[in-house]
């Protein structure tokens, strides 16, 4: 996406995450290797604070690439689509480690003008480490650029 400044998946933002998410099939998946800076007390396990943005990045991507599916247009193309994230619901399974490739997995499971939900889950190890509903909803181009009180609070 162009002009992504988000920490965890603004390809813009080079102190980010870099979250990178692609389609397989129906599901959306990504890969990311965390490093020491992200650890949670015990310096083994990945900060939940760090998996919650992994998991909401992740959701919001993989409903910003399905409404371009569904419009028939390659991601990215303008207009641009973007979406918020309107509710973030994170289980967190068991303690993930800090230097073990995770894989993102996101799937949609509502999609409508009322918002995209996407259910994602987060693997390390072959195992379940944590899982996340993501809702958003589309915003306009002013949300994105700062543009008034609208730019604010999408939900006036």
């Amino acid at each position: 996406m162009k002009d992504n400044y988000c920490w965890g998946c603004g390809a813009d933002n080079t102190d980010g995450l870099q979250l990178k998410s692609e389609w397989d099939g129906d599901a959306a998946v990504a890969r990311w290797t965390g490093s020491p800076q992200f650890a949670a007390g015990p310096r083994h396990f990945l900060n939940g604070g760090v998996i919650a943005t992994l998991l909401d990045c992740h959701g919001v991507c993989t409903a910003i690439a399905d409404a371009y599916r569904r419009a028939g247009r390659g991601i990215g193309s303008d207009p641009e689509i973007w979406h918020a994230t309107t509710f973030l619901d994170v289980r967190f399974l068991r303690p993930t480690p800090i230097d073990a490739e995770l894989v993102l997995r996101g799937t949609i499971t509502a999609a409508g003008d009322a918002g995209t939900t996407v259910d994602c889950v987060l693997e390390a190890g072959g195992k379940a480490r944590a899982t996340a509903t993501v809702t958003s909803i589309r915003v306009p181009d002013s949300w994105r650029h700062g543009a008034g009180v609208e730019a604010r609070d999408p939900g006036r």
